[in-house]
């Protein structure tokens, strides 16, 4: 796989998530927009995901994001065709690289979710935008198995996979380690049409964790597994030059937990430090993911 990596020269894009720059500065004040741009290029991040910034801002966007030649990958929330074509195409004007879809919502189920995910697909294609659907809780992928019959049943059906999400709902903390066993096949299904990956780390019981230098954690071990999979999968059929997206996305309070009774949840030098974190964890997962 490695030979296959270089021969094709793929590349791995570590974004980070605007959401997680939300309320990071000093204790003083919030970074401003260019600040937060600045931060994010020292430390080596090659892009940004974020939903499409208001009319008024996009400029000063643009001029950011080539100044630090920095890749952009948007999102959304669809729950129609119509709606998702306008952002669709604005996304395309604005020069996304691809559009992750938090499809709504979690009460429609079989055919009628099939088909807004193959009439999302289709617009997508037909605007000429990368589209992934994010594996995620309370939205039209809400649990494991269902999402596993989507990708059954659609062949085109690219995904952004956060796991965090199937983690917690599915509870498996360690304790039913029969079902867990049960889950790994389905898992393996979602990777093998991973697009990109959304990098936060669940225990079972929260949705985010903190994740430590400790290298022998079985939380960041699984995650890391899953993760060069998903990576290991998307090479064999990338094309020379593609690269894949994984986000940085650390979310603020209330995903986050008190570190102890001192330090706020919200400890934006925390947060910070947890993308950081984060980033060598993707470098990790890809250098994994060509050693098979």
């Amino acid at each position: 796989m490695e030979a296959l990596a270089t021969r094709k020269e793929l590349r791995l894009d570590i974004q980070q998530s605007w959401w997680s720059m939300n309320g990071l500065g000093s204790t003083l004040r919030e970074w401003t927009i260019e600040e937060k741009f600045e931060k994010i290029a020292e430390a080596g991040f090659t892009g940004i995901q974020a939903g499409l910034p208001a009319d008024a801002d996009k400029e000063k966007w643009r001029k950011l994001l080539d100044e630090y030649s920095f890749s952009f990958g948007t999102g959304g929330f669809p729950s129609c065709g119509e709606g998702f074509e306008a952002y669709a195409k604005e996304a395309v004007e604005f020069g996304a690289s691809y559009i992750n879809s938090q499809v709504m919502d979690s009460f429609v189920v079989g055919e009628a979710a099939v088909s807004l995910l193959r009439q999302l697909n289709d617009i997508a294609k037909e605007v000429g935008i990368p589209h992934y659907v994010e594996t995620h809780r309370g939205r039209i992928t809400q649990d494991l198995l269902r999402t596993s019959s989507y990708v059954d049943s659609l062949p085109e059906l690219r995904l952004t996979i956060d796991f965090s999400h199937y983690i917690v709902a599915g509870e498996m903390d360690g304790f039913a380690t029969d079902m867990e066993l049960k889950a790994e096949e389905h898992l393996d299904k979602l990777l093998r049409r991973a697009s990109s990956i959304h990098g936060r780390i669940s225990n079972g019981q929260q949705i985010q964790i903190i994740s430590n230098d400790h290298s022998e954690d079985p939380n960041t071990l699984r995650f890391l597994r899953w993760w060069a999979t998903g990576m290991r999968y998307w090479m064999g059929s990338a094309l020379n030059g593609e690269s894949f997206p994984f986000v940085c996305e650390i979310g603020p309070a209330p995903y986050e937990i008190p570190l102890n009774l001192v330090t706020p949840s919200d400890d934006p030098n925390y947060r910070w430090q947890q993308s950081l974190r984060m980033k060598k964890l993707a470098e990790q997962a890809w250098s994994l993911s060509w050693c098979k």
